[in-house]
């Protein structure tokens, strides 16, 4: 009885193989060669952009921040933190922060330490200290729910700024 039915369906499948021709193909084809094509719209005029002249003799340079941010920054250049341009890269501070992922913690020894995963699904094991991020984030501390960074990025004047920044355990940040 099994062979039967293997037999049946071996036929109905060859059966499917047959050609049957394709004429009906052919005549589609010639038809779309056939018919006469589209015309393209022409390429739009530009128009001249209207030329405007700033004067500004009695104001404030719009590209110059306001004093009271001037002040901030200039103190920031002179004596704010700075990025140790001798420090040895570590492995996670060639990956954006908003790219890591906190995927766990452990406790060994009663040091805490934090499970980082990288886009490419390497978990790396992190303590406070240790770098990450493209912005010199340095961890400072290390929660059983989120990993709390210090980033130092540029004022934009020369100087650098503290930003605190965290990894939150099963998200992006």
């Amino acid at each position: 009885m099994r062979k039967q039915c293997y037999a049946t369906l071996a036929v109905l499948l060859l059966a499917g193989c047959v050609d049957h021709g394709m004429q009906d193909l052919e005549e589609y084809v010639a038809e779309v060669k056939a018919r006469p094509p589209t015309p393209i719209d022409p390429i739009p005029q530009i128009t001249q952009a209207e030329t405007f002249l700033y004067i500004g003799e009695n104001r404030r340079d719009p590209f110059m921040p306001t004093e009271e941010i001037s002040d901030v920054l200039s103190e920031q250049t002179e004596e704010g933190p700075r990025p140790d341009p001798n420090r040895r890269k570590e492995e996670l501070e060639f990956f954006p922060l908003d790219s890591l992922r906190m995927v766990g913690t452990l406790d060994r020894e009663g040091q805490m330490w934090g499970l980082v995963q990288t886009p490419d699904g390497t978990i790396h094991r992190v303590k406070a200290g240790n770098y990450l991020g493209q912005n010199d984030g340095r961890i400072i501390s290390i929660e059983e729910e989120r990993i709390n960074i210090v980033e130092l990025v540029p004022n934009g004047r020369g100087g650098y700024l503290e930003r605190q920044a965290s990894l939150a355990l099963g998200e992006r940040s």
